[in-house]
C-alpha cells in the first residue's frame, strides 16, 4: 500500500546530527559553565542520545556526564536526573535553550559551510527523498529541529521543499496536532493514507492514544536515535511497526 501523505521526522530519521550535537552542545555548555570542556566525552555522550526528547537537555546530558553520573542512571531515569542538575545548579529551562539556539545561531551566521558539513545524512536517505518527491507521495517533515535549519541542510542535498512541507520546532505544538493539521490540511477523514516515520518511541504512541488518528500508519526507524527497549515497545505495540534503513529505501509494499 502506497501512502497519499508520508510525514517524517528529521533528526534521527532522515539526518544524522550527532556530531553537531556535541559541537553546539559543548560550546554552550562553555558558555554556561564557563569551564572549557574537550571532545573526550564524545563518545560516551552519542550513545546516551536517545534519552534526549528535547535540545535543552543535551548541555544537562553532558553536564551529567561531566558530573561523572553513570551511564546506567541516565538510562533508568533521565528526566529526574536533568530536573536534579537544573535546581541544584540554579538554571532556568528557558535560558539553557537560549544558550543552545544563540551557539547555533552565532555559528550559521559565521559560519554556515561548518555548521552545516557536521551533519550526515542517513546512507540512501536522499536518494529516497528523491524518489518520494517525483512521485504522487505528499511529503512532509515533522521535526522539534527548527525549520530554517531543516530547510538548509536539505536544499544543501539538492532537496528543496516548500515553507509549508516542513513544520518546526517554531510550531509550538506536539506532533499529534501537527498530523491533525496536515490530515485537515487534505480533508482525509479515515481512509488509512498517512505514514507517519518517527525514531522516538515516545512521540509515536501519542498518536496512537488519539482515537481520532487510528487511521495513521506508525513507523519507528530502527536506525534512528533510540534504545533496545523501544524497540522492544514497538514490536509489542499493534499499531506501531518497526521500520529499517534497509526497508525505507524500498517500495511502500515492503514495509
Amino acid at each position: 500500500m502506497q501512502p497519499n501523505i508520508l510525514a517524517l521526522d528529521f533528526d534521527g530519521v532522515i539526518c544524522d546530527g550527532l556530531i553537531e550535537y556535541f559541537a553546539s552542545t559543548k560550546r554552550a555548555y562553555q558558555q554556561i559553565w564557563s569551564s572549557e570542556i574537550d571532545d573526550s566525552l564524545a563518545p560516551n555522550f552519542y550513545p546516551l542520545r536517545p534519552v534526549i526528547e528535547t535540545g535543552w537537555e543535551m548541555p544537562i546530558l553532558l553536564r551529567a556526564l561531566v558530573l561523572g553520573i553513570k551511564e546506567a542512571e541516565i538510562l533508568d531515569d533521565w528526566k529526574s536526573v536533568s530536573l536534579e542538575i537544573l535546581e541544584s545548579e540554579g538554571l532556568e529551562k528557558q535560558n539553557v535553550v537560549q544558550q543552545l539556539d544563540g551557539v547555533r545561531d552565532s555559528w550559521i551566521r559565521n559560519d554556515l559551510d561548518e555548521w552545516l558539513g557536521l551533519h550526515r545524512f542517513y546512507p540512501g536517505i536522499i536518494e529516497r527523498l528523491q524518489q518520494i518527491i517525483n512521485s504522487d507521495v505528499e511529503l512532509y517533515i515533522v521535526t522539534t529541529k527548527e525549520g530554517r535549519f531543516v530547510k538548509q541542510l536539505l536544499a544543501q542535498q539538492g532537496i528543496n521543499l516548500a515553507v509549508s512541507q516542513i513544520i518546526g520546532k517554531e510550531s509550538k505544538r506536539p506532533k499529534y496536532e501537527t498530523l491533525r493539521i496536515i490530515r485537515d490540511r487534505h480533508k482525509i477523514a479515515s481512509d488509512p493514507s498517512i505514514f507517519f516515520v518517527e525514531d522516538r518511541i515516545k512521540a509515536l504512541q501519542q498518536v496512537a492514544q488519539q482515537s481520532d488518528l487510528d487511521f495513521i500508519n506508525l513507523f519507528l526507524a530502527d536506525w534512528g536515535y533510540n534504545l533496545e527497549s523501544d524497540r522492544h515497545l514497538a514490536n509489542q505495540d499493534s499499531r506501531i511497526k518497526l521500520l529499517s534503513l534497509d526497508q525505507f529505501s524500498q517500495q511502500f509494499d515492503n514495509w
